[in-house]
């Protein structure tokens, strides 16, 4: 899977970066932009999968715009697969760096490989449930977080959340899943609050998360299972790197 990401990404998409035409880039609703890249990307991945494992269902984001009725199914399938073919859209056409491809397999909605290059950083993180998190090859791990509000480094998705929130201060994303887990992952923050959770933004990340000693819960405590209704309607989603980390930032946020 990760030879076929890469592969992907050098064919159709990094050709793209910063060389996007005006006609290349449409909305899917007003603010949400997909280009040519995000299309192609989605349907070679797609139907690789479908060529080589018919019986699994194939969600991508590009195809849930059209066919919404598809996260119904998810809920149900056995065995699935989500594709986000460019996570940070956004940042892609606007020439930034933090964009990445992510893939993420699921058996009975519970995610259990995931797959995220970040083509600009040339950084490919793979995880299995159970055998833990590889950067380029070499396991990630870290420490988990002191609870001290001087050093505790929450980020938020949400503009109107950036700020003091009680004790703690809240920065911003990098508007890209692909590039915020692997951040929390290797330590670089220690929480991630987010306004939703759809789930091929969140499906391989929350994984990573796991694999670390981490926790990604929706406000009301519940574990984040990307298969599910509950995560693919709003609500609030964290991410943090431990229980207790996770504890003193939903305290703050409410």
């Amino acid at each position: 899977m990760l030879a076929l990401i890469q592969d992907v990404a050098a064919q159709v998409i990094t050709p793209r970066f910063r060389s996007l035409r005006s006609e290349q880039v449409m909305e899917k609703n007003p603010g949400d932009l997909v280009t040519v890249a995000d299309r192609e990307a989605e349907a070679i991945i797609a139907a690789w999968l479908r060529e080589r494992q018919p019986d699994a269902l194939v969600v991508g984001e590009e195809a849930t715009a059209a066919d919404p009725g598809l996260l119904d199914r998810l809920g149900e399938a056995p065995h699935a697969w989500l594709i986000d073919p460019v996570d940070g859209t956004k940042n892609f056409v606007h020439g930034r760096t933090d964009h990445a491809v992510m893939v993420a397999e699921l058996r009975s909605g519970e995610c259990v490989r995931g797959w995220i290059w970040q083509p600009e950083y040339e950084l490919a993180y793979v995880c299995e449930r159970g055998a833990g998190l590889t950067r380029n090859g070499e396991p990630v791990t870290r420490p988990a977080p002191e609870i001290d509000p001087a050093s505790l480094r929450a980020v938020t998705s949400r503009p109107d959340q950036e700020g003091r929130h009680g004790t703690l201060q809240f920065g911003r994303t990098a508007w890209c899943c692909g590039v915020d887990y692997p951040m929390l992952a290797e330590g670089r923050v220690d929480a991630i609050a987010y306004s939703r959770g759809l789930p091929w933004d969140h499906a391989a990340g929350s994984l990573f998360v796991e694999e670390i000693g981490g926790v990604v819960r929706h406000l009301d405590g519940s574990r984040y299972l990307p298969g599910t209704a509950h995560a693919s309607v709003g609500g609030q989603l964290v991410a943090a790197a431990s229980p207790q980390a996770w504890e003193y930032v939903v305290a703050q946020l409410r």
